[in-house]
């Protein structure tokens, strides 16, 4: 109980000095560009960080270590695609999506996709944010529940009542602030997350080193002991078995192109191509350090307590920490999990509140900040109601949906958009509807089970996007400026 107590105390103190650094720099919203996008004016180490804490969620803290613990080296395949298309993701697509939102002066994500294709674009603007504000709903509500859960597991209070704290921590300074807030206070927490995954490994090897009654002294000799499936970066599997392990891990990539509109948020948001510069190399070095540290957290769980040990694998990474660490130091670095649900839940929220405020955006700026956090209340307040009312597992499902149909989809037509001229309104509009369908058929029939929807979609939506430009003629009025 004293341990917990210790937890307690100190996830309330960060969690109010969270929302004081929200409140405080929301006082400098005076306009909607501002609540959208930070006036266009973020350093590059401001969006690094924040779009790494976005775009890591508890994944890298809960769920990648989790995964390493129970899988071993295969694990390997899922982290090296993420990796790689982060990677690629900033340094073929940051510089060059903040360049073509400042050219098309656009303060969203479809708003761009909007300008650049022209007429028809204005019609797609409205469809995509209402598609992309619909399956955020459900995310925003997985991350709600997520939070509660880690509530409930750490303290065993009510999941309600974790849902109903992470609500009251996180929206307040998400509707007051906006996107400015949500940057800022993600900076912190990737800080802390970074230091979780980089700090806990060093610790984690000392303590091997130094305690003989763990399971193995090593990572090598403890995937050695757990067995073949452990120790091969295929899960023992051969021929065909082997190559979709390594496919379905590398298919991660995609999403990471630039088709998550919270994270090309961040690139369109940098003040300058310099600031870009330093924002890809920021965010470079943040994720290899972190997904290394993420893997080598769960196999050192492996080394300390052998396999199956554990009943929900993702809480090795907790287990580890509080293992290694002082109490007060562990609480601290297990507070960086809670941090990062908190990450993408509050930007989700503001970039769907974002899109849809700009699907209707008037002259009138004072109007459209109002109506901004207004739209931001009002879909906490429903994301709220129904991550109180649904069941996990359905929430959690919707997340695959998301980052298959949302991301994969998308990452399409930003790359085009981006890189291919001959690439026009009607060939995005029928890529996007192509890719959302494709990807919601594809899981509800059950071919998820055979073939990942995660490579599946981007494909299907870049033959669907490269026919529709050379057959369907273009509209003759193309671009928005």
């Amino acid at each position: 109980m004293e341990g917990q107590g210790l937890l307690l105390t100190v996830m309330i103190i960060y969690m109010l000095f969270i929302t004081l650094v929200g409140l405080y720099v929301g006082k400098k919203v005076k306009s909607s560009e501002d609540y959208a996008i930070a006036g266009r004016n973020l350093p590059g180490w401001a969006a690094a960080l924040s779009e790494r804490a976005t775009g890591e969620s508890a994944w890298a803290l809960l769920g990648l270590p989790g995964a390493a613990y129970a899988l071993g080296l295969t694990e390997i395949w899922t982290a090296i695609g993420c990796v790689l298309g982060i990677l690629l993701g900033w340094i073929f697509i940051a510089v060059r999506l903040r360049d073509e939102a400042e050219k098309y002066n656009a303060n969203s994500f479809m708003e761009y996709i909007s300008k650049r294709h022209g007429i028809v674009g204005k019609y797609m603007q409205i469809t995509g944010s209402l598609i992309i504000a619909f399956f955020f709903f459900f995310y925003i509500g997985a991350q709600f529940i997520g939070g509660g859960k880690t509530i409930n597991e750490m303290f065993q209070l009510d999941l309600r009542l974790g849902i109903i704290i992470i609500v009251l921590f996180v929206v307040p300074y998400t509707i007051y602030g906006g996107f400015k807030s949500v940057v800022y206070t993600d900076v912190i927490q990737a800080v802390l997350m970074f230091i979780t995954l980089v700090i806990g490994p060093i610790v984690g090897f000392i303590y091997l080193a130094n305690n003989p009654d763990v399971f193995a002294s090593s990572i090598s000799e403890a995937l050695h002991k757990s067995g073949p499936e452990y120790s091969s970066f295929t899960g023992a599997a051969k021929g065909f078995g082997a190559g979709v392990i390594i496919v379905s891990g590398f298919s991660w990539m995609f999403g990471y192109l630039g088709g998550m509109p919270q994270l090309a948020t961040r690139f369109m948001a940098i003040k300058n191509r310099k600031q870009a510069i330093i924002g890809r190399n920021i965010g470079i070095f943040w994720t290899v350090f972190a997904y290394t540290g993420a893997l080598l957290l769960g196999w050192i769980g492996l080394a300390m307590f052998g396999p199956q040990a554990i009943p929900d694998r993702e809480t090795v990474m907790p287990a580890v920490i509080l293992t290694i660490f002082p109490p007060v130091i562990a609480a601290i670095l297990i507070t960086g999990a809670f941090a990062a649900m908190i990450s993408t839940a509050n930007s989700l929220l503001i970039l769907s509140a974002t899109e849809i405020s700009d699907s209707w955006k008037n002259k009138n700026n004072e109007n459209q900040l109002k109506r901004s956090r207004i739209i931001t209340t009002i879909l906490s307040l429903l994301a709220f109601g129904f991550a109180l009312a649904a069941r996990e597992n359905l929430i959690y499902n919707i997340v695959k949906y998301v980052w298959a149909g949302i991301g994969d989809t998308f990452s399409v037509v930003i790359i085009l958009s981006l890189f291919w001229k001959k690439f026009h309104a009607k060939a995005a509009f029928l890529t996007i509807i192509t890719g959302i369908v494709f990807t919601i058929v594809w899981i509800q029939t059950g071919m998820e089970e055979f073939i990942s929807c995660l490579i599946l979609t981007f494909v299907v939506s870049l033959i669907t996007a490269i026919i529709a430009t050379h057959l369907i003629k273009p509209t003759n009025y193309q671009s928005n400026i």
